[in-house]
């Protein structure tokens, strides 16, 4: 630390600058910094957080033009009540300090807000459309209210003036069973017990020791964007939306929005209004009842009066309803006395018929069909015989006939062998006389040339060719010495050539 001394100082002279180690100079520097800012409000952009397995989160606040680092201890993180993300803005509320690990200086944070109401609405807007990306908020999931609930939920603060303007607006229009589970309103707590008390509801079974409601209301006044944030935390969010109780959302005043409006089934500008929507108006259904029954009643005697006024017209077209029995009452007596007469007499012309009617015997009647019997099986039986007689003659007839037929098939035979060899024999000997050899055996020769086909003419050679010349008994080689033929022909067809040795093959002389 010589550059500390004064300028003018001898060379050799001992410096009256104390001297500190390194831990010494930062644990000074330490004190010092947490004496002179033992508690300040920053303003900056969370950048680069970081969450090590420790549970500590480690970041740093930045503006345009420098960087301070950040530290949020694992038991503060839960009671901050905003989320550390990239890029938020926000203004942290700590204790500045130093790191003598890497001679660093940072902010330990105990409270986290986020910065200005633009901040909060950038938030929300992200938040919103990244809820709605999931689904939550689609109008298929809102369920209709019911037309008169027997219990009501609340979930609102016990304290304040909302649960008494739903208690007293219930009381006015229908009085309910109204069961209300107290939460925090506002505060680092609120958005969990909000949650806590719609889920809980949502466990409650129907018929259970308490009872389950049959719609839910989350209810707040009015208050700042801050004060409400409770409700657009994602938390309570979910909660809505996974609510099986149709549930109505009343927090704030009619121009204040927040996201558990997108998830409920119903939104109500107030929380009085919010108890108009759960129940009807018991003064206007008593005199809605009143005016059905009393046109019913109306209706009912003006119907009755015209259906007695039908069945006096009716009752005057009939008759004297005395005069019409007395009728039947004589039709009835006429009608008996012809069916005892008649029965009586039926009786007797039956007895006639019968003592007319001959009986008889039944051994009669047997013995007769033992008769015809008897004819029938002698008709069959000669029948039968018939048909074997005449079967018999027609298979000697055929034995017979087959018989003819085989002697003139023999017969034929034999005559068409005969037939057919002297066919044979007397081709063979036309095949004999057309055949070349019988010219040859009459002294005339068959002459060839070196190719053994047959040459027909003198023009059909030229000199010191070679031929052959076929005889009767053989065959000897020659050589042209002098041709005095014309000009030769066109050739003629070539003869198929005869094999050696054999007289199966016919040649020709043309």
């Amino acid at each position: 630390m010589d550059n500390l001394d004064p300028p003018d100082a001898p060379a050799g002279a001992v410096s009256n600058v104390p001297e500190f180690s390194v831990s010494e100079l930062s644990f000074a520097l330490k004190r010092e910094i947490e004496t002179a800012f033992p508690r300040v409000r920053v303003r900056g952009e969370i950048s680069q957080p970081s969450f090590p397995r420790s549970g500590h989160c480690y970041f740093r606040l930045k503006d345009e033009n420098a960087v301070i680092d950040g530290v949020a201890w694992k038991g503060t993180i839960p009671r901050l009540g905003i989320k550390i993300e990239e890029g938020l803005e926000v203004i942290a509320t700590g204790k500045l300090t130093t790191y003598a690990g890497s001679s660093r200086y940072q902010i330990i944070v105990d409270r986290l807000e986020l910065a200005g109401e633009g901040a909060l609405l950038k938030l929300l807007e992200d938040r919103r459309k990244k809820l709605q990306a999931e689904g939550l908020f689609d109008p298929e999931r809102k369920r209709a209210l019911p037309f008169l609930p027997e219990v009501v939920g609340v979930v609102t603060s016990p304290s304040g003036a909302v649960i008494r303007d739903i208690l007293h607006r219930l009381a006015d229009r229908f009085p309910r069973h109204v069961l209300v589970w107290p939460v925090a309103v506002q505060g680092e707590k609120a958005a969990a017990e909000v949650a806590a008390a719609i889920a809980g509801f949502n466990r409650l079974t129907v018929g259970g020791k308490v009872p389950r409601p049959d719609v839910l209301i989350v209810a707040r006044g009015g208050g700042s964007l801050e004060d409400l944030w409770a409700f657009n935390e994602e938390i309570v969010v979910r909660a809505a939306a996974a609510s099986d109780i149709p549930l109505i959302s009343a927090v704030g005043h009619e121009t204040d929005t927040t996201l558990i409006d997108f998830a409920s089934d119903r939104r109500a500008p107030t929380p009085t209004a919010a108890a108009e929507m759960a129940v009807p108006v018991r003064a206007d259904l008593l005199t809605e009842t009143l005016d059905y029954a009393k046109r019913l009643v109306g209706g009912m005697t003006r119907l009755l009066r015209e259906r007695a006024t039908e069945l006096a017209g009716l009752a005057r077209g009939l008759g004297d309803p005395r005069r019409l029995i007395e009728e039947r009452q004589q039709r009835l007596d006429v009608s008996g006395e012809r069916l005892a007469l008649a029965t009586r007499q039926l009786v007797e012309r039956r007895g006639a018929e019968l003592a007319a009617a001959r009986l008889v015997s039944p051994m009669s009647v047997i013995n007769a069909k033992e008769q015809l019997l008897l004819s029938e099986g002698r008709a069959l039986k000669s029948a039968v015989e018939r048909f074997k007689a005449d079967t018999l003659q027609k298979a000697e007839r055929m034995a017979e006939r087959l018989d003819q037929y085989g002697d003139r098939l023999k017969r034929h035979g034999s005559d068409l062998l005969v037939r057919g060899g002297e066919r044979v024999d007397q081709l063979g000997k036309l095949l004999e006389s057309y055949s070349f050899h019988s010219v040859l055996n009459r002294g005339f020769a068959l002459v060839r040339d070196q190719d053994g086909q047959p040459v027909l003419a003198a023009a059909g050679t030229s000199t010191g060719q070679t031929i052959s010349i076929e005889f009767a008994d053989g065959r000897v080689g020659a050589r042209v010495t002098e041709s005095t033929g014309g000009a030769p022909k066109s050739a003629a067809p070539v003869a198929p050539r005869r094999r050696e040795g054999g007289s199966g093959n016919q040649g020709s002389l043309l």
